[in-house]
Formats: structure tokens, C-alpha cells, sequence
């Protein structure tokens, strides 16, 4: 009896040894915005991954989810699936305000603490959750001391 093969593939655009490395929020959310639809960023709420390896060297993002004006749904199966695949061992999450305000909800407050618990049982750093506006200014819930 044959099943399919489920199995995670990257789109090689920069080798790892290329890639930059994460030592600061400004870092990530310049990295963030740089590769964020700017068609886009205004027009919808997105939720993106920032997959990093060991010495925090991005090994690539993946938008997990894209939702509407004010809010998007976050599938923590699906989330920490791709971690998972990946063999990630430390993350970045970070979703766009369209409105461009720079002020986490009690929803984004719970969602990142949710996601903060789940990397724990994991041994996953969390390493900040950023919401970025469409002018690249950005909010980062570890500077705030939130995370």
C-alpha cells in the first residue's frame, strides 16, 4: 500500500554561508520588511516565521497565514510543523498592522504567549514577535520587555 511522502523543500535563492544573521530586532524587521509584498503590506494583516539556525543565521520566512483588515488566524499546528520540518531551533514571528499602528492588542499579546509555551515544551527559542508597518517601522514585543 502506497501513501504520499510529506517532506519540506527550500527554494535556494541564498546559500546558508550567505545568509545574515540575526543580532537585533532591527535586523529582523529590516530583513521583514525588505521581503514583504509592498502590494500588500497595507492592504491585509499576514503572519510570517522567520527560521533561524543556531547562531541565529536566517535559514528562510514563510507567511503561514493572511487574513483581513484588522486580524489573521494563526494555525499552531501548521506554525510549529514547519518549525518542526525545518529543524529550526530558533524563530521570529512578526505580522503587519495595515492600519500603522504600533501597538500590540491583547489578542497579539496572547497569540505570542501561547506561541512563547509551545517553543518552550519544544526547546525552541523564541526569539521576538515583531509588528511591522508599511513604512518599515516596526515594534518589537522583546524591546518592550513583552515577551
Amino acid at each position: 500500500m502506497k501513501v504520499n511522502e510529506i517532506k519540506l523543500c527550500y527554494k535556494d535563492r541564498v546559500s546558508i554561508s550567505k545568509s545574515p544573521k540575526i543580532s537585533c530586532s532591527k535586523d529582523a524587521a529590516n530583513i521583514y520588511y525588505q521581503n514583504w509584498d509592498k502590494n500588500e503590506i497595507q492592504l491585509q494583516e499576514s503572519f510570517k516565521v522567520m527560521l533561524l539556525n543556531n547562531s541565529n543565521i536566517v535559514k528562510g520566512i514563510c507567511q503561514i497565514s493572511s487574513g483581513g483588515l484588522t486580524a489573521t488566524l494563526v494555525d499552531m499546528r501548521i506554525l510549529f510543523a514547519l518549525i518542526l520540518k525545518s529543524l529550526s531551533t530558533a524563530i521570529i514571528v512578526c505580522h503587519n498592522h495595515p492600519s500603522g499602528k504600533l501597538q500590540a492588542s491583547e489578542v497579539d499579546k496572547r497569540l505570542t504567549n501561547k506561541i512563547k509555551r509551545a517553543c518552550e515544551f519544544l526547546d525552541i527559542k523564541l526569539l521576538d514577535h515583531l509588528i511591522i508597518t508599511s513604512e518599515g517601522n516596526y515594534l518589537s514585543f522583546a524591546d518592550e520587555g513583552v515577551l
